[in-house]
């Protein structure tokens, strides 16, 4: 497996490439935010920790052109800030995970592990509930019924599924759209909108998509 490590400390850099090779990666360390969007464009990664204090080009950047092009490579960001207003920044820039420094190598570890698994399920999984998904042909089925999708509204669908159980943040969803196939939406309350018909055709799916106040959306299982 192999790892991103974008620290500028040398020292905590150092302590944490030994610490991720003990986990059993091959890691790759970018001193600054200009050689990590280097190697993020010339290597294929199973992983990134992310400082966002980054010199050159902070983290918050190379996140932000890491999901125009990538939506599920799993990354973990470091902060040395904790406020609501730094984590939804994180999360709108596509953050799957944030750790707050100074931290134990311990906890690092757990969330590291926790999200490789997270990713290997998501990759082998195209299901949920009733929903099932096939991307090389575009289409999607509930109970074994073809789904009529709009381009945005499958590539929402393809979000919220990649990421099942995590928030996806507006800003996330407009960077999916970005590549715009002509349905041509450019309303503030495009999202919203979309949301609402996805909900109505995933109706009997046995999922939910669930608005998560003032950071965005998840799709899970629809609770009993």
């Amino acid at each position: 497996m192999n790892l991103l490590l974008a620290e500028d400390d040398a020292i905590l850099a150092d302590a944490l490439c030994e610490q991720m090779r003990a986990m059993g990666f091959d890691v790759e360390h970018a001193p600054n935010g200009a050689v990590a969007q280097y190697l993020l464009a010339k290597q294929a990664f199973d992983m990134v920790v992310l400082d966002i204090g980054l010199p050159m080009v902070d983290g918050l950047e190379v996140l932000r052109q890491l999901r125009q092009h990538d939506a599920s490579l799993p990354v973990l960001i470091l902060t040395a800030m904790d406020s609501l207003e730094d984590r939804v920044a994180g999360l709108n820039a596509g953050a799957d995970d944030y750790l707050t420094k100074p931290f134990d190598f311990p906890e690092l570890e757990a969330r590291v592990r926790a999200l490789m698994r997270r990713s290997r399920a998501l990759k082998a999984s195209n299901e949920l509930g009733q929903l099932s998904m096939q991307r090389e042909t575009r289409s999607a089925q509930v109970h074994g019924e073809t789904l009529e999708l709009s381009p945005r509204e499958f590539d929402l669908l393809d979000l919220l599924l990649t990421h099942q159980g995590r928030v996806i943040t507006k800003e996330q969803i407009n960077q999916v759209w970005s590549g715009d196939r002509g349905e041509g939406v450019a309303a503030n309350n495009a999202v919203e909108v979309y949301i609402h018909r996805l909900r109505r055709k995933l109706e009997g799916a046995q999922v939910a998509i669930r608005t998560v106040r003032g950071l965005g959306y998840l799709l899970e299982l629809e609770r009993s």
